[in-house]
Order: structure tokens, then C-alpha cells, then sequence
């Protein structure tokens, strides 16, 4: 496929073919929000090449921005002077935005000479930094240069690797000779901590320079995969320098370590072998206990800097997605997940899912720098479900009461006054956490019944001053957790001496016992195993207290930003605290300060006044820089037919409220109307419904009226699994039965399939051609309206946010957008490019309501009919797929 050369104004856009008008709308917007440092919400439906217009509108921006700055460079070094107090001058923006060059402010009244002096220092100390970073460039593109033109990097890992395997072979040898007494003393290793500084001066060592950087980050590994994938058969794929970065369980190549399992896990088991590394050695501790946990912990052998250092070169050099980069780990026995981050410094486009770059903490400690840089958050209709989702934590009493046990058997050892202090904090939390639920601290948790059930939901200041914590300083205690990493060390604790109580002990705790059964794996597929055997099959999990420090976390956040649910159950297991986040844009806020420009893009991002008002406002972000981008779909405006329905075959108004969808008539309406779409639609029909619950009493009523019946013999009837593994199985059947049916009148002409609102179908897959020639809508999904959280989130928006006028209330406005948001998705999973055609029916009458059609997605919206009654509707489905059909 021949690259093409688009000319947009001005700006010169390479693309692999010749792009739609709408695409090159989409580039020429987006050069405009990135050079002008705006925040954009991009919408652009499936189908539209959506990822192609990020990729070659934002590197197009990002090539000339860099030519930008080079000729500045370059003015700046021949004249040897700077811009620093020159108003008018770009360059100053160009410059400061990745130098750091703005001038210092000068105090009022000082002298002209002290004052030229400082300008003149800060121009030559401009000019040197330029002079350093010119040469730290050069190095860097000369040896990624020589990486993309020569074979021996394969030749150059392989016989590292030998030169390691017999380094290796000879510490085994000193390691046996130390053991047994007949070597030296061992050499001083680093403190703990001291990794970071290795890793940093290795980092310096390779010459990385900061760079003008796009962060692209997206929900899932398999869509960022897709990401990169578009990426090389772009203009820019020989030529951009990008990194796929990843979680340690998708990055490892350790098959120790991966095999695992759990997150968490594998986490502390490689966060520990690093620290294995550069740990003192401790001579107060047991003999024994220290051998098998060295056995466990051993240093890891995939962790070494000559082979990351060339991972890292060989990531930078030519596109590599996820799986590639772990193939290279393997192939070069490098650790592509430490190997990928040294790559950060030095790439034009970082990929990475949202969670690494939304979560400050992880951002962090993935070396990410966002200062002046550009953002790109894909698939963000549920951005702000994300940003909740990510920062609203849950507890049990399951969780917290067995803890007690645990700290106070840790009490009983020698600790230092500090560590003591912090402990009894610990433990006086999770005491006052198990009262404040209505729990017992000297009973089982499993066993201990309630005297009061029900939902409670507090202020985090009210609820500190219920639990009776208000004089405890969170914000230290959180700090402790996190610097000794006490966590990971209770459950090393329990791994080491679970086994070993005394037979003395073991009646007093009794809790403490049942904790670590607790922690073995359970399956639902074979009986339990004994405990021995358990303890030699799966790792189990992560310690519990990793909740509690989530938790506690939760707990220093602004009092007006969150909220604490107590939900007391039947027992004390089973009832919870929650934290519930209601402001997520108090952790968006840093991302858009920091950020020189940010673009949220989806393909459904209708409506926007979410983001608008929930994250970008209150944010702090002002409305003039906020830029909007919808554009149209590729498929000709007759290849959509979206209709909304008012009415049923007998004249039933269609509102599938809460109170009335479950009223026999309106489940028997219908069915009438889905049996006579099935005879009129040719393949795939979805039909969504607005729950499982539902979803299930409208089938059992079917089948007992025979409905179910008259449908099964126009369409195969399909059911959407509640189980994730069952999914594909699902749509494969659905898929072929489809491909196998004929057309011929009168026969099974397809297949239908009944999925749910939010479920595993409504997002993500692909019903293009005849797997979704026609997606019903039964009713409108709201949430549960009764649900606390809900409730409060309403409160807190309209408590916070002004009402615009003719507008509703900011909180109902937000349960008409989460049902719309749920729609689109919905809607979206047909018409997935240019020549497919469907139709779209909107099963209830409350879809007329203008409100309501302002939230479609435009092309949708502008072509929707509105039909009072069945009838007109039903000839209007049949005509649209007679001469598509047809002509087809």
C-alpha cells in the first residue's frame, strides 16, 4: 500500500492511503489543540480509521515540532545568544517547554548591570544545555541507527549471554565456597533503596535525553496491541521511536515468578529478588528460616543492565508490540518490563494502558514524566468510570479481623520503638475498623452474626469520629506502610512461621491459624485439598493488609472528595467498608496541569457534558480550553436506518420503566415486535436488554407463552453468557450459524442474540456485515436509581456544580448520561465501516424525547425517525433491508 502525502492548509499529513475528508478534518483539528496546547474531546465512530488519524495527525505535529525546536537549536548556537526576554519570540515556548529556559523573574528596583549580568549567565547557561543535549541527541540517533541497519544484536545477546551463564557458573562456585566457610567475606551490598540510583546512573550512562514524548494509553493490552500494529503500517512506523510499556504479569519472562498467577504476587516475588540483590546481610535472624527464604528469593537473573541496555536499544529501534518485546526479553534474557522502562527517556511515542498512566503512584514509579508532554487517552468514554473505579477501594470483615491476630503475634517479637508505635496504630485501626461494622474483635469473623444490618454512608470525617480514629495521623501511618513495605513482609511473616508454632501456641491463636487457611486457593472445579498439599500447589494470595493500606489511602483524601459506605451484612465476613471516590477529578487535575496538551477520543463520547463538567471543570480547567471534534461516519446516510419505536403491535405504549417492563403485556409487546423483525431482517439481530435479571424473566416468560418458539423458527436463538471464558464459545456458534443459513423465505434466516446492556457484548465486539444487521434497544438502561452510591454521587454534582438554565439538576442530568453512554455503546456495535449497513430500534417512547435524542452520536441522531405507531416502522425495517440487500 503506497504512502500518501495530504496537504491540509498548510500542514503536511503523511497517510498509508488517500484518507477520508472526515480523517483529514480529524488530523488538522488535533495539530491545532496539540500546537496550541488545548484539551480535546475527539469523536470519531468506528469504522472512520479513527486510529490512523491520532497516529499520523499527532506524529505529523510532533515531526514538526521537533524540526521547530532543531532550527532554534541551531539559530541559538551559531548566534550565542537566547530569546529568554524576547516577547515576541516562539522559540522562548518551544524552548522553556523542554529545557527548562525560562528566565528567572528579577526583583523590582534592582540594578540594569545585575540584571543584564543574569540574563547574560542564564543565555550561556541556555546555550550550554543545548550544546549538551545536541551531542546526547546525536549519540543516541547514531546508535539507533547502527541498530536498524545491522543483524548482531542477535549475535551480541547470544554471546552476552554466555559470558553471564559462565559468570553465573563462577558465583555459584564462591556462593558454595562462602557456605561452607572456605571463602572470603562477601562483598558490601547496596542499601536498600539503592536500586533506583543504579538503575538512574545506568539510565544517564546510555545518553537518554528528554524528548518532546505522546503518551498513548488505552483500556486493555489487546487494543494498545491493535495501537501499535496501525503504528507500523503508518508513514512513521520505520522511523518513530516507540515503546510498549506493560504490567509485570503481562512483561515478565521469568517463568518462575510468572507461574505465580497473581497479580499481586508476582509483584512482591520481583520487587523482593530486586531487593535480594542490594539487602545487607542480617546475622540476627534465624539460620534456617534465611536459607529457604534466600532459596525463594534469588536474585533475578533476566535483571541485568548490559542485556536491558540492549533490549532497551532494540525496542527504540523498530515498532515492537507487547508479545515482540517479550520474545526479545526471552531471546536476549532480558527483563522487558525493566528493559521497556529504561526505553522511556528516549521515545517520541509511549504506549501503555490506563492505569499506569492515570495512577500517580504507578506513574510514578514507571519513571513517567508528563511535564510539557502530550496525552492521548483512547477509548475514553469511560474515562471517569476509570478514574473512580481506580481509586474507590473495599474492605471486609473477612479481611480485617484475622489481621488482629496476625500483629499480635508480630508484637510479641523484638521490634524497634518505632516500628512497635506504628504497629499497635495498625492494629488499634483495625480493632476500631471491626467495631465501627458491629463485630466482635474475640469471635470468628465467619461465624459472628450482626444485630444491625443495612447501608450506612459517611463523610470521611464523620466516619473517623465513628470509629473513634480522628486522633490517629493517617497520613503517617499510610507513609509507614508504604516506605517499610509491611504488606509484603506479614505475608512473609505468615509464609515463615505459619508452619512452625509451637503446639503451646496454637490454641491461643486460633485466628491466627485460621487466617492462613484462609490465604490457601480455592476452586470450585475438585475438593479442597489437605493443607500441606495446598501449600505445595498454587501460590496463594497477596496479604490482606494490601487493602487496608488501599483503604487508608482512601482515607486521606479531602473530606468533601469521598465518602465511606458501611454495608453490614448478615456477618461480620460478609460486611464491608467502602470507599467511595466522587470527585475523579482531583486526580485528573494533575494530568492536565502538567500536561502540555491533553486529547480524550473514543468512538461514542456522546455526552460530552460529563467530561465537560465532572472532570475537565473541576478540574480546574478553563472552558476556552477545552476544544470539541465530532465528525460524521464514513457510510453513506442511507446505509443507517435508526428508528424509535412509540408504540406496539397492539397500540401498547412502549415505556419499559421499572414499574411497568415487567407487566406481562409489555414483555409479550416485545416479543411480538422482535418475531416481526426477525422476519423481515436478514442475518444477525442483537436485541439488549437492561439486565441479566431482566433479560432472564423475558426469556422465561417467552418460553411459557410460546413466544420463544415462533421466534426460534425464523432466527437460531443465542443468550449472552455470564461467564467471561464462555463469551468467544458464544460467538463463534453465533457466528457460523449465521454464515450457514440461507436466505430462502420461510426458513431460519439467521440468528438472534439476547445480550445485556454493560455486559460482554455491548462493548468491544464487532457485529459487522450480517453478525448485526439490525440492534434492538428494549427500554432505557438507567442505574438503579435506589443504589447509596448513586444517590450521593447525585448529591455531591448538585451540591458542587452550577445549573445551567432550562438544564435539569446536575444529578439527574448525570443518570440520563449514564443510561445514553450505555445506549451508544450499545448501538455502536454495528456499522463497522464503510459499506456495512443496519438498522437501529429504539424499543420505547421515551427515546423522542428531544433530551434524549441530543445525546445520540450526530450521525445517529440526525437521521432518526421517530415512529408513533408499528406499523409504519415495521415497513419502513422491511424496505431499508429489501434494497440493501438487494443491492448488495
Amino acid at each position: 500500500m503506497a504512502n500518501e502525502t495530504q496537504k491540509v492548509g498548510t500542514i503536511h499529513f503523511p497517510f498509508p492511503f488517500t484518507p477520508y475528508s472526515i480523517q483529514e478534518d480529524f488530523m488538522a483539528e488535533l495539530y491545532r489543540v496539540l500546537e496550541a496546547g488545548k484539551i480535546g474531546i475527539f469523536e470519531s465512530p468506528t469504522g472512520t480509521g479513527k486510529s490512523l488519524s491520532l497516529i499520523c495527525g499527532a506524529l505529523s505535529w510532533l515531526r514538526d515540532f521537533e524540526q521547530k525546536k532543531r532550527e532554534e537549536e541551531a539559530r541559538l548556537l551559531e548566534t550565542g545568544t537566547g530569546p529568554l526576554h524576547d516577547e515576541k519570540d516562539e522559540s522562548l515556548c518551544l524552548l522553556s517547554s523542554c529545557e527548562g529556559a525560562a528566565a528567572t523573574p528579577r526583583p523590582a528596583g534592582e540594578p540594569a548591570w545585575v540584571t543584564q549580568f543574569v540574563q547574560k549567565k542564564e543565555e550561556r547557561d541556555l546555550v550550554d544545555r543545548l550544546k549538551a543535549e545536541q551531542a546526547r541527541r546525536k549519540q543516541r540517533e547514531e546508535r539507533l541507527q547502527r541498530l536498524q541497519h545491522r543483524a548482531q544484536f542477535k549475535y551480541a545477546a547470544k554471546r552476552l549471554r554466555q559470558e553471564e551463564e559462565e559468570t553465573e557458573h563462577l558465583l555459584r562456585l564462591s556462593r558454595e565456597m562462602l557456605e561452607t566457610g572456605l571463602g572470603a567475606e562477601r562483598p558490601e551490598q547496596l542499601e536498600s533503596g539503592e536500586e533506583e540510583l543504579v538503575v538512574a546512573e545506568y539510565e544517564n550512562r546510555g545518553g537518554s535525553a528528554t524528548v518532546p514524548q505522546i503518551y498513548y494509553c488505552s483500556r486493555t493490552h489487546s487494543q494498545l496491541a491493535q495501537f501499535v500494529h496501525e503504528v507500523k503500517k503508518s508513514p512513521f512506523g520505520r522511523d518513530v521511536r516507540l515503546v510498549s510499556l506493560g504490567s509485570r504479569q503481562n512483561l515478565c519472562v521469568n517463568e518462575d515468578v510468572k507461574s505465580l498467577g497473581s497479580v499481586q504476587l508476582i509483584n512482591d516475588r520481583c520487587v523482593d529478588m530486586q531487593r535480594s540483590r542490594h539487602e545487607k546481610k542480617k546475622g540476627a535472624e534465624e539460620e534456617k528460616p534465611k536459607r529457604r527464604r534466600q532459596e525463594k528469593q534469588a536474585a533475578c537473573p533476566f535483571y541485568n543492565h548490559e542485556q536491558m541496555g540492549l533490549l532497551r536499544d532494540e525496542a527504540l529501534a523498530e515498532v515492537k508490540d507487547i508479545e515482540q518485546l517479550l520474545a526479545l526479553g526471552k531471546e536476549a534474557r532480558a527483563c522487558p518490563y525493566y528493559g521497556s522502562r529504561l526505553a522511556i527517556p528516549a521515545a517520541q511515542l509511549v504506549v501503555l494502558p490506563y492505569q499506569m498512566l492515570l495512577h500517580a503512584a504507578t506513574r510514578q514509579a514507571a519513571g513517567i514524566r508528563l511535564q510539557e508532554q502530550v496525552v492521548i487517552i483512547d477509548e475514553a468514554h469511560n474515562l471517569i468510570d476509570t478514574i473512580t473505579g481506580m481509586h474507590s477501594v473495599e474492605v471486609s470483615g473477612s479481611q480485617v479481623a484475622p489481621l488482629l491476630n496476625v500483629h499480635w503475634l508480630l508484637l510479641r517479637k523484638r521490634l524497634k520503638a518505632k516500628n512497635l508505635m506504628y504497629l499497635k496504630q495498625i492494629l488499634y485501626l483495625l480493632e476500631k475498623f471491626v467495631a465501627v461494622l458491629g463485630g466482635n474483635i474475640k469471635q470468628n469473623p465467619n461465624t459472628q452474626s450482626l444485630s444491625q444490618t443495612g447501608t450506612e454512608l459517611k463523610t470521611i470525617n464523620d466516619f473517623l469520629f465513628q470509629s473513634q480514629i480522628d486522633n490517629i495521623n493517617l497520613f503517617k501511618v499510610q507513609r509507614y506502610c508504604e516506605k517499610s513495605m509491611i504488606s509484603r513482609k506479614l505475608f512473609g511473616f505468615t509464609e515463615r512461621y505459619g508452619a512452625v508454632l509451637s503446639s503451646r501456641e496454637q490454641p491461643k491463636l486460633a485466628g491466627f491459624q485460621q487466617f492462613l487457611q484462609s490465604l490457601q486457593p480455592r476452586t470450585t472445579e475438585a475438593p479442597a485439598a489437605p493443607a500441606d498439599e495446598s501449600q505445595a500447589g498454587a501460590p496463594r494470595p497477596a496479604s490482606p493488609l494490601m487493602h487496608i493500606e488501599g483503604f487508608l489511602a482512601a482515607l486521606t483524601t479531602a473530606n468533601q472528595d469521598g465518602r465511606v459506605i458501611l454495608s453490614r451484612q448478615g456477618s461480620l465476613s460478609q460486611s464491608t467498608l467502602k470507599f467511595l471516590l466522587l470527585n475523579p477529578a482531583v486526580h485528573f487535575a494533575q494530568v492536565v496541569k502538567e500536561c502540555r496538551a491533553v486529547v480524550i477520543a473514543g468512538g461514542t463520547m456522546q455526552p460530552v457534558s460529563d467530561f465537560r463538567q465532572q472532570l475537565l471543570a473541576c478540574a480546574g480547567v478553563e472552558a476556552e480550553r477545552v476544544v470539541e471534534f465530532s465528525c460524521g461516519h464514513v457510510i453513506p446516510p442511507d446505509n443507517i436506518l435508526p428508528l424509535v419505536i412509540c408504540s406496539g403491535i397492539s397500540n401498547q405504549p412502549l415505556e419499559f420503566t421499572f414499574q411497568k417492563r415487567e407487566l406481562p403485556q409489555m414483555m409479550d409487546e416485545a416479543g411480538r415486535i422482535l418475531c416481526n423483525l426477525c422476519s423481515v431482517v436478514p442475518g444477525g439481530v442483537v436485541c439488549f436488554f437492561s439486565s441479566y435479571e431482566y433479560l432472564r424473566q423475558v426469556h422465561a416468560h417467552w418460553e411459557k407463552g410460546g413466544l420463544l418458539g415462533r421466534l426460534a423458527a425464523r432466527k437460531k436463538i443465542f443468550q449472552e453468557p455470564k461467564s467471561a471464558h464462555q463469551v468467544e464459545q458464544v460467538l463463534l456458534a453465533y457466528s457460523r450459524c449465521i454464515q450457514a443459513c440461507g436466505q430462502e423465505r420461510g426458513g431460519v434466516t439467521g440468528a438472534l442474540l439476547l445480550s445485556v446492556v454493560g455486559g460482554k457484548m455491548s462493548e468491544g465486539i464487532n457485529f459487522s456485515d450480517n453478525l448485526g444487521r439490525c440492534v434492538v434497544m428494549v427500554g432505557m438502561p438507567f442505574p438503579n436509581i435506589r443504589s447509596p452510591e448513586l444517590q450521593e454521587k447525585m448529591a455531591y454534582l448538585d451540591q458542587t456544580l452550577p445549573r445551567a438554565p432550562g438544564q435539569a439538576p446536575p444529578g439527574k442530568n448525570l443518570v440520563e448520561n449514564l443510561c445514553m453512554k450505555a445506549v451508544n455503546q450499545s448501538i455502536g456495535r454495528a456499522i463497522r465501516h464503510q459499506k456495512d449497513f443496519a438498522s437501529i430500534v429504539l424499543l420505547d417512547q421515551r427515546y423522542a424525547r428531544p433530551p434524549v435524542l441530543a445525546k445520540l452520536p450526530a450521525w445517529i441522531r440526525a437521521r432518526v425517525e421517530v415512529k408513533a405507531t408499528f406499523g409504519p416502522a415495521i415497513a419502513a425495517v422491511q424496505k431499508f433491508h429489501r434494497e440493501k440487500s438487494a443491492s448488495s
